[in-house]
């Protein structure tokens, strides 16, 4: 008996080592994209720094901005944009935001508005699909390394809905990275655009521009690209997240695989303890019984 319970034991312990190896491989994977997403994060912001000043100059030039991108409607449709994974393995990362996502899909239809759905990534995609919600685009291979053209694909999708009053808003449910350790699930107003104020105190608003042909035409240019680089900084922010979640879980997996191994290894010195106490019990009887005769 003790012979086959201390087999079944050191099969358990091989089978965790074999887990902690796969665990701590994905972690040390993710530990190095991690901060190859920062540093995309931090590169694309100067462009966006840059293209509200130009929206915040080109306000203060003209007295007031006014776009089809700006204007404020009445919400009876909202587009709902969830931003999740296309793998899993990332503790809460993907439920924090559809759980977010659900609560703002139920709280617009509690207000009588209509909803349409954009998934971004398999696990939004899935669990969405489970729940019978339509939706009305999907992207996937999107934010492990997101590019530029999947932030413009995206885009486009959602100002030709915009423009064609099929939406009255568009709201992103995605993850903002504060740290490696803290990433938070948000809502991120995209449409309509808030024009950036101006800070007189701070001096904002003064530089002189001269447009060609008018400010109405380069703004009308611009906002779609602004548009855009929201929309890429939001996919650049969900992928740092995404690694940094997958790089925790992976880490607590290796560490709880460790203690397993270690509660199993104690098991089995005490099993192999009971078998060698047995084998000496059976030899010291047998030699008993020799004596006896």
């Amino acid at each position: 008996m003790a012979s086959a319970e201390l087999r079944l034991i050191r099969r358990r312990i091989r089978s965790v080592q074999s887990t902690m190896k796969i665990t701590r491989a994905m972690e040390l994977i993710a530990t190095s994209r991690i901060a190859k997403a920062r540093v995309r994060v931090q590169q694309a912001q100067p462009y966006t720094e840059k293209m509200t000043d130009v929206i915040r100059n080109i306000g203060a030039a003209t007295g007031s901005l006014s776009h089809p991108l700006l204007d404020v409607r009445e919400v009876e449709t909202a587009g709902v944009v969830v931003v999740t994974s296309d793998r899993g393995l990332a503790g809460g990362y993907n439920s924090n935001v559809l759980r977010l996502a659900e609560r703002a899909i139920a709280a617009h239809r509690a207000a009588g508005r209509e909803v349409r759905l954009y998934n971004v990534g398999d696990k939004a995609i899935g669990y969405f699909g489970y729940r019978k919600f339509a939706s009305a685009s999907e992207w996937t291979g999107v934010t492990d390394t997101p590019a530029y053209g999947d932030a413009r694909t995206i885009t486009n999708r959602l100002l030709e809905d915009y423009e064609s009053g099929t939406l009255d808003s568009v709201e992103v449910y995605t993850t903002r990275y504060v740290s490696a350790l803290v990433q938070d699930a948000v809502l991120w107003p995209v449409l309509p655009v808030q024009p950036p104020e101006i800070d007189e105190e701070a001096g904002e608003g003064g530089t002189s521009y001269e447009y060609e042909p008018n400010a109405e035409t380069i703004l009308g240019r611009l906002l779609p690209r602004y548009v855009e680089g929201t929309i890429f900084g939001i996919l650049l922010e969900a992928s740092a997240s995404e690694h940094a979640a997958r790089r925790r879980a992976m880490k607590a997996a290796t560490e709880n695989a460790e203690e397993l191994v270690r509660l199993l290894s104690r098991e089995a010195n005490q099993a192999r303890q009971a078998e060698i106490t047995t084998e000496i019990s059976e030899i010291v009887g047998g030699a008993e019984a020799m004596a006896g005769g």
